[in-house]
């Protein structure tokens, strides 16, 4: 599936049932990545509520998933300098919701590795959103201690999701599980 925009990865002997759970919620399929699954969904807010309820009522649903991540936007790329183009276009429509409050990038990569490395793409997308703001004569702090923002970058393979998620979401959602 090359239109997702929701990557989950399952837990040791997680797959079929999470699969099959996760069917009731929208298009799912498999990966060329160990345990982990895309799916497309309608609506990302109803999916999660509904995923919330679910874990609510059965808190077993946990040992089989171990997180869903939902993005908002997504592009394919075929180079490291491709995707930091596009990755900085889509976090440059953040940058007023950043804007006085502490975040951090987080990238979970899967796929080019040898041509690009997560560490360096998440300082890179950083440092870009540091200058946008300092250019808009805006503040905003790197913190990886209780941020008020993280910025999610999910790749598989050659496509990329991003999306940005706010510590009242990560309180909302536990199972989102970004760092």
């Amino acid at each position: 599936m090359r239109d997702w925009n929701v990557v989950i990865s399952v837990r040791e002997r997680g797959f079929r049932p999470a699969f099959e759970l996760l069917e009731e919620l929208g298009l799912v399929a498999k990966t060329d990545f160990y345990n982990i699954l895309v799916m497309k969904v309608d609506n990302i807010r109803n999916f999660l509520e509904t995923l919330r309820e679910w874990v609510q009522d059965d808190p077993h649903i946990l040992s089989l998933i171990s997180r869903v991540m939902p993005v908002t936007q997504t592009f394919n790329f075929q180079s490291a300098d491709e995707f930091e183009k596009k990755a900085s276009e889509i976090a440059s429509k953040w940058i007023s919701m950043l804007a006085d409050r502490s975040f951090h990038v987080r990238m979970h990569r899967r796929g080019f590795k040898g041509k690009m490395a997560s560490n360096a793409e998440e300082c890179f997308l950083d440092d870009f959103l540091l200058d946008a703001l300092k250019r808009e004569g805006m503040g905003g702090d790197i913190s990886f201690q209780n941020p008020d923002a993280i910025v999610v970058v999910e790749t598989v393979g050659s496509r990329t999701g991003m999306s940005i998620w706010t510590h009242g979401d990560l309180e909302r959602y536990p199972f989102l599980r970004l760092d």
